[in-house]
């Protein structure tokens, strides 16, 4: 059945099924690459046992993927719109297929630490390039808001899905199809694309801003890792504060460099726009407290109750079907209220659960009270995402999407790797003396912050976007 819309200029636009196929395909890449972001996360023992890495490099596996993931994306974004996003979501496709099958039959730590730095750059490529392709693909209004609803929805569910997926075939099969299972997904969105993801570039091509890309990626890269190995070291370890206290300085150099230069990477008019500035900061408050709340919950199950790695994932199961649940309902919400008002019930209701969790206790009846809170949070967490993505791709040029979700995908990639650092940081520290009554303790203290920093991002929405409510 094909579903119409309106669009802003009256013109009546139908999903076709040409859409349909486009639709899929761009999903399909998005949901393995947000699967790439935890599915090795329960096997790392195992990987580090059977390839001879020590338990101080084990972390690497993780970082030189989250390195390259966040650091090179809005830089890819820019190249997308300026020398073709297909171009760049296929070549990309290829890499990530190929580093994905160097890594599965990985023999060495350097060589799997290679397929990682690769996986991330890939990653960095099509994610942007996917994301614009999918808002030029679509019209702004409906379409282009189911369109973010599904993608958000498949992303925040892959990554509980890469949980449970990494534990099924690392205690079944392998952990190297953890990485095998890219490859034939790369292959058929390879094989049929090309076929149905029409091209898309600007008619002129401007030049690309080096020093704003080199400074911009630098400092990402800084930023980045300071935040791992602070989660690794702490906060005061100067193996965090040197690369943040770098990264600083190059993001404040990129912002130098951008006022001057004739064609910028990102235009401070773009920056400007409170829709792209504020809607970006809901996104990151939205991946920042979701994606460390599970690492927290994780620690719960595990340390407090005792789960297994494979029982524990299996529990997120319920947190990836109110992520599913929310995708859906999204852009019926915003088709009705806006995106603002979808961003502020979404932070409402993530930060009214989250702070339920707090009544978790050391017994294993506490685990209904888990699913709950976790289902009804991740429903809410979904409405931020889409309104997020919504927010801040609207009322931009089509020539400008490559930029404006290369920013949306930095900034959720950016808070996947913020969160984890900051809430083990503060589970650490709050945590009085050893056993489960302790873990419990300092784990509440952090679910508590993260409870707050969603109030305060849905706050800061309310405040900033409240003339885009309708």
């Amino acid at each position: 059945m094909s579903v119409t819309a309106t669009r802003p200029d009256g013109a009546s636009a139908a999903l076709t099924p040409r859409l349909r196929l486009v639709l899929v395909l761009l999903l399909a890449a998005q949901f393995m690459l947000a699967v790439d972001f935890s599915i090795l996360n329960v096997a790392l023992p195992v990987i580090g046992a059977g390839l001879g890495f020590s338990l101080a490099h084990l972390q690497w596996i993780g970082t030189a993927f989250a390195l390259c993931a966040a650091g090179f994306t809005l830089l890819f974004g820019r190249v997308a719109d300026l020398f073709g996003r297909r171009r760049l979501f296929l070549g990309g496709l290829v890499v990530l297929g190929a580093a994905s099958l160097a890594g599965g039959l990985a023999q060495s730590p350097e060589v799997l630490i290679a397929a990682r730095v690769f996986q991330g750059l890939a990653t960095a490529a099509v994610t942007p390039a996917g994301l614009s392709l999918l808002t030029t693909s679509f019209p702004e209004g409906p379409l282009r808001e189911r369109a973010l609803g599904l993608n958000g929805a498949l992303m925040s569910a892959g990554f509980t899905t890469g949980a449970i997926l990494g534990g099924l075939l690392t205690d079944l099969l392998s952990w190297r199809w953890a990485f095998f299972i890219n490859v034939p997904v790369a292959l058929a969105v390879l094989l049929v694309a090309p076929a149905v993801v029409a091209e898309s570039r600007p008619a002129q091509r401007p030049k690309l801003d080096v020093p704003g890309a080199v400074t911009v990626t630098l400092g990402l890269l800084a930023v980045i890792l300071g935040l791992t190995q602070a989660g690794e070291r702490g906060w005061g370890a100067p193996a965090a504060l040197l690369p943040l206290t770098a990264g600083v300085v190059l993001l404040l150099a990129f912002g130098a460099v951008e006022r001057r230069v004739p064609a910028p990477l990102v235009p401070p008019r773009v920056l400007g726009r409170r829709s792209v500035a504020w809607g970006n900061l809901a996104g990151l408050v939205a991946f920042l407290t979701e994606t460390s709340l599970v690492f927290l919950l994780t620690l719960y199950l595990q340390e407090v109750l005792g789960f297994s790695p494979l029982a524990a994932g299996l529990s997120f199961g319920v947190l990836g079907a109110g992520t599913v649940v929310g995708g859906a309902l999204a852009p019926r919400w915003i088709g009705r209220f806006g995106a603002t008002r979808s961003l502020l019930a979404g932070g409402l209701v993530q930060a009214l659960f989250t702070a339920a969790l707090l009544g978790l206790g050391t017994g294993r009846s506490s685990l209904w009270l888990l699913l709950a809170a976790t289902f009804a949070g991740g429903v809410g967490n979904m409405l931020v995402i889409v309104g997020f993505m919504v927010t801040a791709t609207s009322g931009l040029a089509d020539h400008e999407q490559g930029l404006a979700t290369g920013l949306a995908t930095m900034t959720q990639q950016i808070g996947i790797t913020m969160g984890t650092p900051v809430m083990s940081a503060v589970a650490t520290a709050a945590m009085s003396g050893t056993g489960a009554l302790a873990v419990l303790g300092g784990l509440k203290t952090a679910i508590a912050l993260n409870a707050a920093l969603a109030l305060l991002g849905t706050l800061a929405s309310v405040l900033f976007l409240r003339d885009r409510a309708r």
